[in-house]
């Protein structure tokens, strides 16, 4: 992920009225959602098993676990969602935000659905858009946290938009801020490395849009099968040096570890989530801690 530029996207989900760039409505939207979650209570609707809307409550300084669950089947929320969250249409999760790409249920799991690269509509029903799957938690309260999730991917894809990179497979983020200031931790990548990649904000490109700014801060060869399911632990923990030590996992096997000594802002709580690229991704028992693993 060091110099990859996401897939120009298409803007059919955009209202009619003045037009903004892609970017400027994430930002936004981003910006609103850290807004709300920051200071006081905010009203979310689980679309996916049917609830209707609860308040939840913003968590104090003691980060309490996150354990999602997922019901046997449907689309939990997606990129429509994301974009269009007043619309009567769009499915909203009180756990999850998808940037892009679409969430389903799937005998209890999450899943990224078969992978393309064409707008969800509202619904996911025809197409996903998962070529380029971007989730991550409503809460961003997740400080010194271990994230340990099992997962399960097929081979890599391409689609027209999205071709075949090295960086193609899953990741975790850990400390994620904004869609510029995050740790990523990929498990699996098409290359057969696994790498910690630390983005912050001001470094790299404009123009690559989600992209600008990856660091690597560590990585090795680690090659986990496709099609298999597979544990994987991602931590992120503050040191008294003022670094943040970071470390991934698989299979019980710690496969890398690394101090960031100049983290600035990913000091920081911030949210948990998952990536994944040209990738089929099912994952489950996804269960976020405070402390090191």
């Amino acid at each position: 992920m060091s110099d990859e530029r996401e897939p120009k996207r298409r803007t059919s989900h955009r209202p009619k009225g003045r037009r903004f760039s892609r970017r400027t409505r994430v930002w936004g939207l981003l910006l609103v959602t850290a807004t709300v979650v920051g200071t006081g209570t905010a009203l979310f609707v689980n679309a996916a098993e049917g609830e209707s809307p609860k308040a939840v409550a913003s968590i104090g300084p003691t980060t309490a676990p996150f354990a999602p669950r997922f019901a046997q089947s449907g689309l939990v929320t997606n990129e429509f969602a994301f974009l269009h969250p007043g619309e009567p249409r769009s499915k909203l999760s009180r756990d999850w935000i998808t940037t892009s790409g679409s969430l389903f249920a799937k005998d209890g799991a999450g899943w990224t659905g078969v992978p393309d690269a064409d707008d969800t509509g509202p619904d996911s029903a025809r197409h996903t858009d998962s070529a380029v799957f971007r989730l991550v938690t409503r809460r961003r309260d997740f400080g010194p946290v271990t994230v340990r999730v099992r997962v399960r991917l097929d081979r890599p894809v391409t689609t027209p938009r999205t071709p075949a990179r090295d960086w193609d497979g899953g990741h975790v983020w850990l400390r994620y801020r904004s869609p510029r200031e995050l740790y990523a931790l990929s498990f699996r990548r098409r290359d057969g490395a696994v790498v910690i990649k630390r983005k912050i904000a001001g470094v790299g490109r404009p123009q690559d849009e989600d992209n600008e700014g990856y660091s690597t801060l560590a990585e090795g060869r680690h090659a986990l099968s496709y099609g298999t399911w597979h544990e994987v632990e991602a931590s992120a923990v503050n040191q008294p040096s003022g670094a943040v030590r970071l470390r991934l996992g698989i299979d019980g096997k710690t496969v890398l570890t690394v101090e960031d000594r100049t983290p600035g802002p990913l000091r920081r709580p911030g949210g948990v989530g998952l990536r994944a690229d040209n990738t089929e991704l099912l994952f489950r028992d996804f269960r976020a801690t405070a402390g090191a693993s």
